[in-house]
């Protein structure tokens, strides 16, 4: 069993990444109640490469991130990637162009991917506007 302050740093650790991330996948939360101390780890990489750091804003490391996902061809984590970097503030337009960029080093299924994230965040919008 389990005890109380062991718990406590599980669940705190589960809601400081779904607050910063926006989501909180599965795995990441079996993770967290079967290894935390892994979890943590990996929970401060994740803030070291996808927050703000000494010369780039948090917005311009997502985009970053969506290219190199887009590339990966994991159209999901491009989705929940680019939710987060309008939630910090890029535009469409700034998603649009990262993914853009990609084509050249990445190829047609990059950009592919990359832009069937933006049309599914687009899709989202209409959805939710009619709700």
């Amino acid at each position: 069993m389990r005890d109380e302050r062991k718990e406590k740093r599980i669940q705190n650790l589960k809601e400081a990444m779904k607050k910063e991330r926006g989501y909180l996948p599965a795995s990441y939360v079996y993770m967290a109640d079967h290894d935390v101390d892994f979890m943590e780890a990996y929970n401060n990489l994740y803030e070291k490469g996808l927050t703000d750091g000494k010369f780039l804003p948090a917005k311009t490391r997502e985009l970053i991130a969506i290219a190199l996902l887009a590339y990966r061809g994991l159209g999901d984590a491009v989705y929940e990637h680019a939710k987060r970097a309008l939630r910090l503030g890029a535009r469409k337009e700034e998603i649009m162009e990262a993914i853009e960029t990609s084509i050249i080093p990445g190829g047609a299924p990059t950009w592919a991917t990359g832009m069937q994230a933006l049309v599914r965040i687009e899709e989202d919008e209409k959805t939710f506007r009619k709700e």
